[in-house]
Order: structure tokens, then C-alpha cells, then sequence
């Protein structure tokens, strides 16, 4: 008993208590939700609703100018998991397919890791895209190289996005049922299925399996990573959420997506673990411009035209912004972002510093008193100071990536972007009758966030500056301090043709 009270006085229960150092971290990443598909981010442009995530905002912290590095999704998701920029890899454009090996190196530290070295329990639930080494035959056999191998503890999910093959569930390193059948869930995707596998029963599973998982591990300090599939193509909502927006099935996907979210947070609430978890809610980039308004369940809509019937609607997927998934433009990567942690982080506060997803490796680590090694989380700042109410900017400069691997910095109000157009499937402006397209794009987001004003030939001196940050940043292998790095391949800055304005195709996979 002495011996008890001895250890009483020396660690009071509040830090005996896992909560008091180690809070729980949940990350929800929504596969093309665009910045104005969220009400609360968009509430004179968005006619979708989204009462969960508004909750989650009124709950919490709203960021309206945080970004995804990349405007597609294999090189956003590199990005979160390694706190480095994605471009610094060896996938200089595109994504990964569903049977890419793997984009992580083997000794890259991921976020999972870090946690998990530092006692977390760690789980992956949705969808990787980040490849994996794949058993041959397919059917049978371990998967080699898969989230288990990257830091998670667990793993339950598919491969990549829902319109890539294979299409079966995978449970660690095997499939739950092996894809011994070919089907096509997306028009000219066919490939390996499971006999059973069904598109419209993937985003309420993952929803389930992490409700399970969290139930299951409340009583210990747990990282859960939850990418979602949707509102991706195919546009599968379930028979509950057809044609309750009125606004086609991509509204409804979005609608469903939302109410996800709210399952989400309900069991952590219903867990009562709510004070001692922190949720990140956002997504991998913008809307895709060929998601659609149809009213079918799936019409796999291709053409950069069919976001306009939306629009047309009176809802914008980007809101105030200009350009969609894919796109050097804002809509392109500035994407919702909102944290919730009641008692920690003010609820209904807002920021307007600039964010990026590649922070949380470092905000993970600075919430647990974790040291950054010096050869991981390179492009990584901690957004701890901002959660805990300061409104002093945690990072000086942002480069963010296209589809077709075009440059863009931000630096302040000022945003360079090293291409004539888009850098993605948004068309190329037309050229003045005075002459070329200007072969760079300077704009003064403070005044015009919808980019329609071009003052590189106004400002030399900023064009000239930001470009020569780019390339140190390039050159210095990191944009944190600490001993230069080198990037997995020689990064061009500037790509001789633009390849604004092409019709897409369907996210095609492009190995790296």
C-alpha cells in the first residue's frame, strides 16, 4: 500500500492515463471531394448537404486555405503518409494502378511508423493506391509489400481506386476472397475480381470496419488512417442515397460520403474517447471534372463538360476557385480541411494560414513530443501551434503538383505557377490578340483567388524570385532545416509541351 501511494504521488492519474501524452489520431481522406462539395466551405455555391462534416467544422478548426501536394491522388497520399514532397519520388506524373509495385521505399519512415514506435496501435482502412507487390499467381499467395509493411498494424481495404482491378478485398497481406473472376466496375477497367465483390458495398464496409476497429482498440492509444473511396467514380450510393439531393448521383455519393463521416465520429462519441481524439477530415485533391450530374446510379460520365450541369444547378464543386482535380489552379489542391478535438482545439475557430497535408507527419510527432529523424518528414511543419490558437504562419513557402507533373510555389499571397495553363485537363487559356500565352502564371490570391489575373509580366522580380526557390528547394532535397537530401530522380522543373485540355482518361494508371 505504501509503495501504491508512493507511486501515486510520483505519476498523478491524468498522466498515467494514455490520453494525457498520446491522444488518439484519426485521418478521414475523401477520394475528389472538391473544396465547395462542403457546405460550410461553401455556403453561396454549394447546394450538397453535408450536416456531419458541418458539424465536425462547428466542432472544430476549419482551414480554408490548406492543399493536397499533388491535384491527383497516388502522389497526395505519398505525401500525408511520409511528410515529403511527392515529386520528390520516383512518380514524377500520373498515379499507380491497382498492381503497381510499391511507391514507399521499404526504410522510408512513414507517419504509421513513427506512431507506432512511439507505442501506437495502427490501422489502415480503405483504399492504398500507393502499390503493392503482388503474389503470382494473383488468386493465391501473400502479398508482399502492402500497408502492414508500411507501419500499420492492420490493414482492410482494396488495392487502389474502386475503378481499378483488382476488385476484391484485402485483409493484412491477403485477399479475403481471391480474384479468381473478371469483371468491370468502371467502362474500360475490366480485370481480376472476387466472385462476390460489389462496388456499392465498399464505402459502407470501410465505414464498418472502422467503427470495429475503433470499438476494439478505445482503450489504447490508436493511429487510424481511413481513406475512403468515394465520391470517386464508379458513382455507386447505395439505394438509401439515390436521388436524395435532387442533384444526381454524384450528389448523392457526396451526401453518402458525408453521413460516413458522421458514423465515424458518432463512435468515437459513442466511445467516449471523443476529448482524447483528434480527427483530421479532407481530401486527396478537387472535384474530378468528369464526375457528372446524371441521375443514373453509375453513368461513368468521361467528359470534361459534365461538372457544368452541376454547376449549372447552382452547385460548384470549387466553389470560388478556378480548375478541378488534376490542375496547377487552386481547385485543383486546395481541398477541405478540418480538425476536431474537443477541449484542445477551439470549437468553431477557423484559419486562413496556409496548410498542407504533408504537415501531419510533423504535427503527429510534435503532439507526442517526438523527434523528426533528419532523413524523414523533409517537407513536414507542425500545425500544432495554429491548432493551439496562433495565428503566426508555421511555413514560409508550398509547391504543389499536377497531373501531367507541372510546378506551382506559393509563397505568402503570391503563387508561381511554371506552366501556360492548367498543367492537368482544364483547357489552356486562349492566347491575347496581342500575342503567346505567357509561358508562366503570377497571381495575388489575396485579392484574386480565382487566378484570373496573370501579373507575371507586371512583376519580373516575384517570377524571378519564386522560380529560384523552386529550384532550391528541388536541389536541397527538403524545404525543412537539416542536412540536404537527395530526391529518387532528377525532378524537371519546367516540361517542354503543355497538355492542357485533353479529354481524361479515367485517371489512367502510369507506372513509376
Amino acid at each position: 500500500m505504501k509503495l501504491f501511494l508512493a507511486l501515486a504521488a510520483l505519476f498523478p492519474l491524468a498522466s498515467l492515463s494514455h490520453g494525457a501524452e498520446k491522444p488518439n489520431i484519426v485521418v478521414i481522406l475523401a477520394d475528389d471531394l472538391g473544396y465547395g462539395d462542403v457546405r460550410c466551405m461553401n455556403p453561396d455555391k454549394g447546394k450538397i448537404a453535408t450536416p456531419n462534416i458541418d458539424r465536425m467544422a462547428a466542432q472544430g478548426m476549419l482551414f480554408t486555405d490548406a492543399h493536397s501536394t499533388s491535384a491527383v491522388c497516388t502522389p497526395t497520399r505519398y505525401s500525408i503518409l511520409t511528410g515529403r514532397y511527392n515529386w520528390r519520388s520516383t512518380l514524377q506524373s500520373g498515379v499507380l494502378g491497382g498492381m503497381s509495385p510499391p511507391l514507399i521505399a521499404p526504410d522510408r519512415l512513414t507517419v504509421a511508423e513513427m506512431l507506432r514506435r512511439n507505442g501506437y496501435t495502427t490501422a489502415c482502412v480503405g483504399k492504398w493506391h500507393l502499390g503493392m507487390t503482388m503474389p503470382e499467381p494473383l488468386a493465391n499467395g501473400r502479398i508482399a509489400d502492402s500497408p502492414v509493411t508500411r507501419g500499420f498494424d492492420r490493414f482492410f481495404g482494396i488495392s487502389a481506386s474502386l475503378d481499378m482491378p483488382p476488385y476484391a478485398w484485402i485483409d493484412n497481406d491477403r485477399f479475403t476472397v481471391p480474384p479468381t473472376d473478371t469483371k468491370e466496375l468502371y467502362q474500360g477497367r475490366k480485370g481480376p475480381a472476387a466472385p462476390d465483390f460489389t462496388a456499392e458495398a465498399v464505402l459502407p464496409t470501410l465505414g464498418d470496419k472502422a467503427i470495429e476497429w475503433i470499438r476494439a482498440n478505445k482503450d489504447r492509444p490508436f493511429f487510424l488512417y481511413l481513406p475512403l473511396t468515394a465520391p470517386h467514380t464508379p458513382l455507386n450510393p447505395t439505394p438509401e442515397w439515390r436521388g436524395k439531393s435532387g442533384l444526381g448521383s454524384y450528389a448523392d455519393f457526396v451526401m453518402q460520403t458525408d453521413s460516413t463521416v458522421g458514423r465515424v465520429l458518432g463512435a468515437i462519441d459513442d466511445a467516449g474517447i471523443s476529448e482524447n481524439t483528434l480527427v483530421v477530415m479532407t481530401s486527396d485533391n478537387g472535384c474530378a471534372p468528369y464526375a457528372g450530374a446524371s441521375t443514373e446510379v453509375d453513368p461513368m460520365p468521361h467528359a470534361l463538360t459534365d461538372i457544368k450541369t452541376l454547376e449549372a444547378k447552382g452547385h460548384f464543386p470549387s466553389a470560388h476557385l478556378r480548375g478541378y482535380k488534376s490542375d496547377l489552379w487552386e481547385g485543383g489542391h486546395r481541398v477541405p480541411f478540418i480538425v476536431r478535438w474537443p477541449g484542445k482545439v477551439a470549437a468553431g475557430s477557423r484559419s486562413a494560414r496556409m496548410a498542407c497535408q504533408v504537415d501531419l507527419f510533423a504535427t503527429c510527432a510534435d503532439l507526442i513530443g517526438a523527434k523528426v529523424p533528419a532523413d524523414a518528414a523533409e517537407d513536414s511543419f507542425s500545425l500544432l501551434p495554429i491548432l493551439k490558437g496562433s495565428d503566426k504562419p508555421v511555413r514560409e513557402t508550398l509547391v504543389n503538383h499536377s497531373i501531367t507533373g507541372r510546378f506551382a510555389i506559393r509563397e505568402g499571397h503570391w503563387k508561381l505557377a511554371l506552366c501556360p495553363g492548367s498543367g492537368g485537363w482544364s483547357k489552356a487559356p486562349q492566347a491575347p490578340a496581342s500575342g503567346k500565352i505567357p509561358p508562366v502564371q503570377l497571381y495575388n490570391l489575396s485579392d484574386d483567388p480565382g487566378e484570373a489575373n496573370n501579373l507575371a509580366d507586371k512583376h519580373p522580380e516575384i517570377v524571378a524570385r519564386l522560380t529560384e526557390k523552386v529550384e532550391a528547394l528541388v536541389a536541397k532535397g527538403r524545404s525543412t532545416p537539416g542536412p540536404d537530401r537527395s530526391n529518387d530522380v532528377q525532378v524537371v522543373i519546367r516540361k517542354e509541351k503543355e497538355n492542357n485540355g485533353k479529354k481524361p482518361k479515367k485517371d489512367k494508371a502510369t507506372k513509376p
